[in-house]
């Protein structure tokens, strides 16, 4: 179970968010560009270390990135290229925040043990490697098992409530951690947590569809 698994009941809190932005004009496409552009705004501040605003600003690309797909829906605006679009943003702002703390030069573990700079840097790049593992995974599936239904524009697949810290926990732990000036915590759990959530869908996987196929 995880935070994904309870998308159909989000949707109906960003309701009157998605009406504003229809009442605007904005095409679902644009929205998803706005959402990186407050990511990129993000990973900025927490170079800086700018923890709180950067978090803010995290928040502010989260809710876009849920409103570009209901603004799709009820401007029926749904396409092949827009989901697309949707999942590259998506990992371009994950690795740009995360990078954004790397390059800032947080201490995760130096500040508590004597270890060389390169085991934060290291810690930080895990984190990144989780990120982008844990959700390459989905669409490896589905090209090579061959999930293509689709409910709502969203590919329908069992991956789906499985795997307990994926994104939106990303993101969660980001905003929260940053809030109160602690992003290091963030980062380590990050690192540790998303891959072993990577893990836990590639065994699912391995259970599932590991036997042999004669030819």
């Amino acid at each position: 179970m995880n935070i994904t698994a309870l998308r159909p009941r989000l949707i109906g809190c960003i309701d009157p968010i998605g009406n504003a932005f229809v009442r605007i004009g904005l095409k679902p496409n644009q929205i998803t560009i706005l959402s990186l552009v407050f990511g990129i705004a993000c990973a900025v501040c927490y170079m800086q270390h700018l923890f709180l605003l950067g978090s803010i600003l995290l928040a502010v690309s989260a809710v876009l990135d849920l409103v570009d797909g209901n603004v799709a829906r009820k401007t029926n605006r749904k396409s092949d290229f827009g989901a697309v679009l949707d999942w590259i943003i998506d990992k371009y702002v994950d690795g740009l925040v995360l990078l954004g703390i790397g390059l800032s030069g947080t201490a995760v573990i130096s500040q508590f043990l004597t270890v060389p700079s390169w085991v934060d840097t290291a810690i930080v790049g895990l984190a990144i490697i989780g990120s982008l593992m844990n959700t390459f995974i989905k669409p490896v599936t589905y090209a090579e098992i061959g999930y293509t239904k689709k409910e709502d524009g969203k590919i329908s697949d069992p991956l789906e409530g499985i795997g307990f810290f994926g994104r939106p926990e990303t993101i969660l732990c980001l905003i929260l951690f940053g809030l109160v000036s602690q992003i290091w915590i963030a980062v380590l759990l990050i690192a540790v947590c998303t891959n072993l959530s990577a893990l836990q869908r590639i065994l699912y996987l391995a259970r599932r569809h590991g036997a042999y196929k004669e030819e």
